[in-house]
């Protein structure tokens, strides 16, 4: 089994030990690709028309031989109503609220994509790939010691990541906003921006709240970790922080159970 340096707050090595089997996990980027693509369209909520939207008229027919079209219109006028083509008509093919948006995927298939994609972390090419900032970091992927779970403040994290080496990634994400092209930027979604690190915890005890603000970086506990946050836009190799228990926790985590 691989071992790994665990690392201080301070970038110093204090001890070190064996990475769990999750780690030598194949690669299926196939897998990985389908298993966001369901968190993704999970999220989706179903939308579409009244079925009656366009349609509460008192609208008739004239009939034929009027020397008018045949559309339906407002009795006591000729105001024609109803039809797609009238104002306040009803929509030709409007959307329906029985259209599937969601993607399903298997319980031991989404398991297996978790433990590829955490595999991939540990992948330093695939981790380069992305276009991660990693010359600073001494190995991937990066232990750090559970009092970073302790922290809470914006001022500790950011002395942190710098003495870890991370902080090279974040401020490549924070200069890497860009406004979207197209019309993407009309839909509140004006901003795009890459993603930094993902700090994987075994318990959250502040450092969410540390974390937070800087640009990039999301914070999880190992219990709710999913392909989604290991790979963004399904592409795998994220650059990860994790602490010493969230590797103990991770050996008996996604694994099959038949």
């Amino acid at each position: 089994m691989a071992k790994i340096n665990v690392y201080s707050l301070k970038g110093e090595i204090t001890e070190e030990i064996e990475l769990p089997e999750i780690f030598e996990e194949s690669y299926r980027p196939d897998v990985i690709k389908r298993a966001v693509i369901s968190t993704q369209t999970a999220r989706i909520q179903p939308w579409g028309s009244n079925p009656m939207a366009g349609k509460r008229t008192t609208a008739e027919s004239f009939g034929s031989g009027r020397g008018v079209a045949m559309v339906p219109r407002v009795k006591g006028s000729s105001k024609a109503a109803f039809v797609p083509q009238a104002i306040g008509g009803r929509k030709a093919h409007p959307p329906r609220v029985n259209t599937i948006y969601h993607e399903k995927i298997n319980k031991k298939e989404r398991r297996l994509a978790i433990r590829s994609a955490i595999a991939a972390t540990a992948n330093k090419e695939l981790v380069e790939a992305r276009g991660h900032e990693i010359s600073n970091l001494e190995q991937i992927p990066f232990v750090v010691d559970d009092e970073l779970e302790t922290v809470k403040t914006t001022k500790e994290t950011r002395e942190i990541f710098k003495d870890l080496g991370i902080m090279d990634d974040i401020i490549r994400s924070k200069n890497g906003k860009k406004i979207k092209s197209g019309r993407g930027k009309l839909r509140g979604r004006k901003y795009r921006q890459p993603s930094g690190p993902l700090v994987v915890v075994g318990n959250d005890r502040g450092i969410s709240l540390g974390a937070r603000n800087h640009a990039g970086v999301d914070v999880v506990e190992v219990n709710n970790i999913n392909a989604e946050l290991l790979a963004p836009g399904t592409q795998a190799g994220r650059l990860t922080i994790y602490t010493k228990s969230a590797i103990e926790k991770l050996g008996n985590l996604f694994q099959d159970r038949s």
